[in-house]
Order: C-alpha cells, then sequence, then structure tokens
C-alpha cells in the first residue's frame, strides 16, 4: 500500500479555514519572533536559576510588599524555574498553533519491516517532517529553541549536587554506646519497663551527656522505636532474644531500603510497615523483611535496665543503621 501522506478531500467536511500567518508573511514572521523571544525567555528563566543557585547566599532575604520577607535564593531558583518551564512550553505551543501545518491530512498504512529499505524510508520521513515544522526555513526559532532546551538540561545536573555526599562510614557510628539511656522523643525522660504496656509502641533517642545538643543528623541516626509484646510471642534465637528485656525490643526505626522513617506498626500482625515503599518487617522475628524492596532486618538495638530501672542499651548497634548503599559491607 501507498505511504503517501494526502490531503483528506471529503465533501462532508466544511471548507479548511486558513490562519492569518498561512497567508500573510508579515504575521508568520511576527509569530515567529513572538516564539523565539519566548524561548529566549526561557533561556534567562534558566540562567536565573543558576545564577540565583551557585551566587545567592541561602542566608540573604529580601522584603517584598506583598510576600513579606523572603528568602532570596529560593525566590530566585523559583522564578527562575517558573519562567524557564512557562516559556518554553508557551513558545511551542503558540509555535504549533501559528507557524505549523494546519492542514488536515491521511496517512497511509503499510506494513512494517526491518529492512535497509525501510530504514531510508523511515529517515525520509523523519526529514520530511522536520522540514513540515519549518525548522529549516525558520533558522531563528531554531537557534533560540536549541539554546533554551539545551541550558534546560543543565537543571537537573546542577541541582544534583544538593542529593549531598555519600553517606561512606557516617551511618557505621551512632550516639548509642553501653549503658546509655532511652529516653522519650519528645520530652527526653527516661523510660522504665512499666512505662509500656503490651501493644505499645514508643519512639527514643538516646539520653545527651550534660552539655550536649542534638543535630538534626544525630536525631536522624539515633531514633530508635521500641515495641512491647508477650516474651512467649518472640521467634528469636538465643542472642537476640538476650538483647531484649521483659517482652521489649528495640530496633533502629530507619527503613533500611531507602532510609524513610518505618512509623506504622501493625498491632495484631506485629508487622512494622514502612510507609515510602510498603517494606515490611516481622517484629517477632527480629524485623524481617517480609514484604517489599528491603534487603535486610533493621539493625536491633541490645537493651536492658540498669540499677535505677531505666531501660539502657546494651553495646552499640553491632551494624550500620539506615539504607543498604553500594559502599557499605552488610
Amino acid at each position: 500500500m501507498s505511504n503517501e501522506i494526502e490531503q483528506i478531500k471529503d465533501p462532508g467536511l466544511p471548507a479548511h479555514v486558513h490562519r492569518q500567518t498561512d497567508t500573510d508573511p508579515k504575521a508568520a514572521a511576527r509569530a515567529e519572533r513572538q516564539v523565539a523571544i519566548l524561548f529566549g525567555l526561557s533561556a534567562i528563566g534558566t540562567l536565573l536559576l543558576i545564577y540565583s543557585y551557585i551566587f545567592i547566599k541561602d542566608s540573604s532575604f529580601i522584603f517584598i510588599p506583598v510576600l513579606g520577607e523572603t528568602n532570596t535564593q529560593q525566590l530566585g531558583l523559583g522564578l527562575g524555574m517558573a519562567i524557564a518551564l512557562f516559556c518554553i512550553g508557551a513558545g511551542a505551543i503558540h509555535w504549533a498553533k501559528t507557524l505549523m501545518p494546519d492542514e488536515e491530512v491521511i496517512a497511509q498504512r503499510h506494513e512494517f519491516r526491518s529492512e535497509d529499505e525501510d530504514r531510508a524510508e523511515f529517515v525520509k520521513t523523519v526529514k520530511a517532517g522536520a522540514a513540515a515544522a519549518g525548522l529549516g526555513r525558520r533558522p531563528l526559532i531554531k537557534r533560540t529553541l536549541g539554546a533554551a532546551l539545551g541550558l534546560s538540561a543543565l537543571t537537573p545536573l546542577l541541582l544534583l549536587r544538593d542529593l549531598g555526599p555519600l553517606p561512606k562510614d557516617d551511618l557505621h557510628k551512632t550516639s548509642w554506646k553501653a549503658g546509655t539511656r532511652l529516653v522519650t522523643d519528645p520530652g527526653d525522660r527516661p523510660i522504665r519497663p512499666e512505662d509500656l504496656e503490651v501493644g505499645a509502641v514508643a519512639q527514643t533517642l538516646p539520653e545527651l551527656a550534660p552539655g550536649e545538643e542534638r543535630t538534626l543528623n544525630n536525631i536522624g541516626k539515633d531514633a530508635v522505636l521500641l515495641i512491647r509484646l508477650r516474651p512467649e510471642e518472640f521467634n528469636l534465637d538465643a542472642e537476640r532474644l538476650s538483647w531484649t528485656h521483659e517482652g521489649i525490643i528495640a530496633f533502629s526505626k530507619i527503613c533500611s531500603h531507602m532510609g524513610c522513617a518505618v512509623a506504622l506498626y501493625e498491632q495484631q500482625t506485629k508487622h512494622l510497615l514502612c510507609p515510602c515503599h510498603q517494606s515490611t518487617f516481622d517484629v517477632t522475628r527480629a524485623a524481617k523483611v517480609i514484604f517489599g524492596p528491603a534487603a535486610r532486618p533493621l539493625p536491633q538495638l541490645a537493651i536492658t535496665v540498669d540499677a535505677d530501672g531505666y531501660l539502657v542499651a546494651q553495646q552499640p548497634f553491632t551494624e550500620p543503621v539506615g539504607p543498604s548503599f553500594w559502599e557499605r559491607s552488610s
């Protein structure tokens, strides 16, 4: 069958109404300039984003009557991205509506084959499509579109820097040491075994030494979940069972998949659930993974009580907390 594109000729269709840019060269040139201006504004928006990210300090503020005191860097990043994305989209729409071909056509179907002739035909079709879009006849649009697209491609590469450094040894060490008391979060109140009923869950942190202050980094690494079961409900080996106290077991709150907070506990099934990607851990079997993408159990913190009857850590975590990644050995 022929694969040529033919103009529709159906007497039942209304007569085609041509656009002004189809019949007036001045209107077409004006539309071309408008599209180029939009693409140029998109490039300027990307440059504003890059400038704000590199040269404007995080701590600088500017007062705007409508917004009040606003972070200058965030304002520059937001405006730059908004201008870049809006203008490149608006330019593409304006180009399509005013300058691209506006004729109803029929594309006859043909058999697909992988022969060399078909490949050559495909290349010809692509070139014909590019010619129909007017890229060859409109170098101004081609240049400004290339500049806008090229600069916009730098944005994700630039923002990858904000992913931060690799964890390396940072997750191998926490603030937990032998004898460190478990305290409530918030409140920093030491916890006794009788404070937890069977089925209860509590988020805890290590007690601070006098003069110490918590940092966001340490809070994320040190957070531990306490869960109390009946001792006979555990299915643990002798060592893991010795890490519990009167049915109370402690696990790192950081999911071993991507580092989200494991914050949901199903009391009936005794499962911990990560809300990010639904990794599920069985508390009765030392947080063994029973569903989801996590590759290893949650690290267990060995606990006991001190001379005053407060819950304390027997020892630090015996493995790194947090997500699995290519630099770790466990």
